[in-house]
């Protein structure tokens, strides 16, 4: 297509860290990223945060009302910030996943989103792929390689989300397309900020250790880590992806500890689990690009820096926004929804064949407030 049919789409992301919506512009024609821009950032209230950890781990049917409102306004507030949008791409809250069981579950009604903004909106990016047998996550791999693309790199590289969950994109930019065999594998590798974040809510009453300083001073406790790591799921074959507290026994392992070796060894743990992902890949990647909020703990950066063979870096080295790339995924991913493009992959979620995800609703009426 090109530059002249680019779409100005708008993403938005909530993720298991459970501490508020990312938005961002993205002008794409859903190949390539012409452009990204305005971003916007909305925090969940302490009251908020504990309404959505409630509803964790439930399903539809469920008593899901006061979740689903805060999923709904929060959105509202945020997306409803930006001017000149032709498309919103809205992911939604993960409650549950379980792609081998009863499916995939993200809590949000783009429907009454659409009507709410008075723009369309792209939602249920999810649940396709795990009806065609593919795990439903991640799903922002097809924009990290464009990303790749943009960059113009050579040589196999890897972009790795540290939010809740830690996921792995590995990227041959030699590829013309993210959907032909080769050009990508993507898993999630294993727990990353969200059980961290519930033990120094537990232990200290915040919501994470900002700066790892907490963990700084701790020291790691071997004999858990080496537990965490017998953990089945590492000896695994991707593509394959978590939710949020399958990992809950780490909470476990850390019982005993004081709060610093606590955190120090769970942050030893999350840069094991990716150590233990990067073996999968098909070659070891030139470079490791850190977005998510583990990006921003420097003990962490650190631990992953002396266990891997290749540069790690945050995406901000190479002009990437970290705090938005999730989000900025979601918008690309809309546009290429709309352009009946695939989303998903053999080589990103398992699926059987290349599938474009996401239900697109529409305004149901002209009244509707409109941005811009």
């Amino acid at each position: 297509m090109g530059r002249a049919q680019a779409i100005r789409a708008l993403g938005a992301m909530s993720g298991t860290s459970l501490d508020g919506v990312d938005a961002a512009m993205v002008l794409t024609d859903g190949e390539t990223v012409f452009e990204t821009g305005q971003s916007a950032y909305r925090a969940y209230s302490p009251e908020e945060t504990a309404t959505l950890r409630a509803a964790l781990g439930r399903w539809p049917g469920d008593e899901l009302e006061a979740a689903a409102r805060v999923i709904h306004d929060a959105h509202v507030d945020v997306l409803s910030r930006f001017d000149d949008v032709h498309l919103v791409g809205f992911h939604g809250q993960t409650l549950a996943h379980e792609p081998r069981g009863r499916g995939t579950h993200q809590l949000g009604d783009g429907a009454a989103l659409a009507d709410a903004l008075g723009v369309p909106v792209v939602w249920d990016f999810r649940s396709a792929d795990v009806r065609l047998g593919g795990e439903g996550a991640p799903l922002a791999p097809f924009y990290h390689f464009a990303c790749a693309r943009s960059l113009e790199a050579r040589e196999p590289l890897a972009f790795l989300n540290l939010g809740g969950v830690g996921n792995l994109t590995w990227i041959d930019p030699s590829k013309d397309r993210p959907e032909v065999d080769s050009a990508l594998l993507a898993f999630d590798t294993g727990p990353a900020n969200a059980p961290l974040n519930d033990l120094m809510t537990e232990r200290r009453g915040i919501p994470f250790d900002a700066d790892g300083t907490l963990a700084a001073t701790g020291t790691v406790v071997d004999g858990a880590l080496e537990l965490f790591l017998d953990e089945g799921y590492f000896l695994k074959m991707p593509p394959k992806s978590l939710d949020r507290d399958d990992f809950s026994l780490m909470l476990d392992l850390v019982r005993e500890l004081s709060d610093a070796d606590a955190a120090a060894t769970m942050t030893a743990m999350v840069a094991a689990a990716v150590m233990r992902g990067i073996e999968h890949c098909p070659v070891p990647p030139a470079r490791l690009l850190v977005t998510g909020g583990g990006r921003k703990n420097p003990v962490m950066m650190a631990m992953l820096a002396a266990g891997l063979d290749c540069a790690v870096e945050p995406v901000e080295a190479v002009g990437l926004d970290g705090d938005m790339l999730e989000a900025q995924a979601f918008a690309f991913l809309a546009v290429r929804v709309m352009r009946g493009l695939p989303t998903s992959c053999p080589g990103t979620t398992g699926v059987r064949a290349a599938v474009g995800g996401g239900e697109v609703s529409r305004p149901a009426s002209s009244r509707a407030v409109r941005l811009g």
